[in-house]
């Protein structure tokens, strides 16, 4: 039998650096973990990688190590070369930056590397921090070349980038005659330090006047796949509900309903619920969460799997969707339109008077959905304004129902940062006609508390079983991150009875959130609180979820937009043994390889819907050019301040130079700027009022003005 390592996880090599006060040398962390033998040799290994990730630093002098300062960079470290300031240095940024403030500036003044590095390229340097978040950096070694492909806008034999980062313009020969101004293209563009940059055209992708040019440059910027193979084409469109078996259970005859917004596109969930007719459960009730079975019609190593899997989840622009799966499937057989016939992996559950869940199965089922609701149709009944006929007993026991979730959601403590998602309303021709923030609403709630008992139920079941589990998790805020935040609420004059440690809970944090929603801090304080959390991601081994202050999550609730949520689904199958479509050996042996990439799609996504509605703020803002708004400072940086326009919940950028008043200082510890003469000082949270001086419709960039 193979003797168990005694190496650490990363997590509990840095928990346990984290929890000293000095440095500690690679003997004692060994002691501490007693680590003997060859295992010495992974040990050095699992440092130098954290070393070179930025997580941790090494003193020279007693050849100690120690968790990284927040906010500071290691001496070597791996960065993405971004672009080339006006001396011809070349610009960078990290690849990991472990704080929520602005990223660092970083100057490659030397140069080793043959070729020389060139903008997309990721290569090690060596940096010297100059102050004031700057540093000066050498490039060491090439990790990897990027192809430098740009996504640009064509005028007069010249283009520009649409990236916001590259301010350089590049030549354009040999112009295709079919080419026009304010033509969208892809371009090769060549090493950054030539002197005469010019660029060779790729293909023609679009036009500045297309309504759509937002997404357009988003899907070539970030390079999303919008075509799907042929071969999935073809697996596509032979697709059909599967029949009733041993395995497959009939509920047609629950009146399940979808709930999703006016502009859904796609139905992968229903829920149905009654008062439990159990005498020993006295006012608690009885749940179905029907979600589409897709794992029936998308198998593990088909050609659909593969497109999927690459995808890793469906991407959402104000104009259209790029989905995870073909419309047959998104739209199509496994949608849970109203009034036909679905196959679904059914949580069936049953809770008590508080919400608490008393126990919970699985079934693989034949459901029919009986209506499409939207969020407005119920909770427009919910308020008692209008109820939906046919449906008054269903949709109260639902309301009941959720009403008991939530007494055990406010129980654990989740966190309640208030910070409204933007909404870009277009009409018909693909012209915004309005920005909104979109308001959380009851019967948005409800379905929120539904899935997350159908979540968490899948994460119980599948650990019960022994089978691979893809976690959502979200780390505790680093402690790094939580002296920041108690620094700052001491700095704005919140008090607190207890200052937050690594060992805080959510409801200590929503103890000061409660207290600023009162005042006119709580624009501030849900910004920083924000910053201070972790970021959320999947991964084959749990660390519970803290925003939702559970110990286990995981994603089953919309297998047809993540890839996460299929892996549980086929974990699930082969768990209960409910027949085919179940989870592969193969799949089992690459689960921390499926989520890491998920996690990055997830966050290219992200990326990519931020970029292209940015795209289509600035166009609709630039009728207003020149006028004033209220805003309130979003963030504060030692080269300007970014602020929130109120009136649409988007950010301008006032540069540092902009504030001409007297020479401004950066205080990162009070996140402010004080002006060194006047004494006057901008800092977060802080209202303004502003003039927006340029809509740089192509970048996505706003650019303000203070007034006076």
């Amino acid at each position: 039998m193979k003797k168990k390592t005694a190496l650490p996880s990363m997590k509990e090599l840095t928990d346990f650096l984290n929890a000293q006060s000095v440095g500690i040398s690679k003997k004692d962390i060994a002691r501490r973990f007693h680590i003997k033998g060859d295992e010495r040799i992974e040990l050095k290994q699992m440092l130098r990688n954290l070393k070179e990730e930025g997580l941790i630093e090494r003193d020279k002098s007693s050849r100690s190590y120690r968790l990284m300062i927040n906010g500071r960079l290691p001496e070597y470290c791996q960065v993405e070369i971004t672009g080339q300031d006006s001396m011809g240095d070349l610009l960078a940024r990290p690849l990991k930056w472990q704080s929520n403030e602005a990223l660092p500036q970083i100057m490659i003044t030397k140069d080793r590397i043959k070729p020389p590095a060139g903008m997309g390229d990721i290569v090690q340097a060596k940096l010297k921090f100059i102050g004031k978040n700057m540093y000066e950096g050498t490039a060491l070694k090439r990790i990897s070349r990027q192809d430098n492909q740009i996504v640009a806008l064509y005028e007069n034999g010249k283009i520009k980038p649409v990236d916001r980062r590259l301010t350089q313009t590049f030549l354009l020969p040999d112009v295709p005659r079919t080419l026009q101004n304010r033509d969208l293209i892809l371009a090769d563009i060549p090493p950054i330090r030539m002197r005469e940059p010019t660029a060779t055209f790729v293909e023609k992708i679009g036009s500045m006047d297309d309504p759509h040019f937002a997404t357009i440059c988003a899907v070539y910027m970030h390079r999303l796949p919008v075509m799907f193979a042929e071969k999935s084409e073809k697996e596509a469109a032979h697709l059909s509900v599967p029949p009733l078996d041993k395995n497959r259970e009939d509920l047609r005859d629950i009146p399940f309903v979808t709930i999703d917004g006016a502009d859904a596109r796609d139905f992968d969930d229903a829920v149905w619920a009654e008062p439990d007719s159990d005498s020993q459960n006295p006012n608690g009730f009885h749940l179905m969460i029907a979600i589409a079975d897709v794992c029936w019609y998308v198998r593990s190593g088909s050609a659909l799997d593969s497109d999927a899997w690459t995808r890793g989840n469906s991407v959402y622009f104000p104009d259209k969707v790029i989905p995870m799966l073909p419309f047959e499937l998104s739209n199509g057989v496994c949608s849970l339109n109203p009034n036909e016939t679905r196959a679904a992996l059914v949580c069936e559950a049953w809770i008590d008077q508080n919400g608490r869940k008393r126990r919970h199965r699985f079934r693989r089922a034949l459901i029919r959905s009986v209506r499409r609701l939207t969020y407005d149709d119920v909770q427009t009944a919910l308020d008692g304004v209008q109820q939906i006929a046919g449906l008054e007993k269903e949709i109260n026991a639902l309301n009941q129902a959720y009403l008991a979730l939530k007494k055990q959601r406010e129980n654990r403590g989740v966190m309640e940062i208030n910070i409204p998602e933007q909404e870009v309303i277009l009409d018909n021709k693909g012209k915004v006609i309005r920005i909104t923030a979109r308001q959380q609403t009851a019967a948005m709630q409800l379905i929120e508390e539904f899935m997350i008992l159908a979540n968490v139920s899948a994460a119980e079941t599948l650990e019960e079983k022994g089978k691979p589990v893809m976690y959502r998790v979200h780390d505790h805020p680093s402690l790094e991150k939580i002296a920041a935040l108690n620094r700052f609420l001491t700095n704005i004059g919140i008090k607190q009875k207890h200052p937050f440690t690594e060992h805080s809970q959510t409801k200590a944090f929503n103890e000061v959130l409660k207290q600023a929603a009162k005042s006119d801090k709580a624009f501030t304080i849900n910004e920083f609180m924000l910053r201070s959390q972790s970021q959320a991601q999947y991964a084959d081994e749990n660390i519970g979820h803290f925003g939702l202050a559970l110990e286990r999550y995981a994603h089953f609730t919309s297998p047809i937009r993540r890839y996460a949520d299929l892996m549980v689904h086929r974990a699930l199958i082969s768990a209960l043994k409910l027949g085919e479509g179940g989870l592969t050996p193969d799949e089992e042996t690459t689960f921390a390889q499926t989520a890491k990439h998920i996690s990055y799609t997830e966050r290219q996504a992200a990326s990519a819907e931020q970029d292209a509605k940015d795209r289509y703020i600035a166009g609709f803002l630039q009728s207003k050019l020149n006028k004033r708004f209220d805003g309130k400072i979003a963030s504060v940086t030692n080269f300007g301040l970014f602020v929130r326009l109120l009136p649409f919940g988007t950010d301008g950028f006032i540069p540092l130079q902009a504030l001409s008043d007297d020479f401004y200082e950066f205080d990162e510890e009070k996140q402010l700027l004080v002006g060194r003469g006047k004494g006057k000082t901008y800092r977060l949270g802080d209202s303004v009022k502003v003039i927006l001086r340029e809509c740089d419709v192509l970048t996505g960039r706003l650019t303000l003005q203070p007034t006076k």
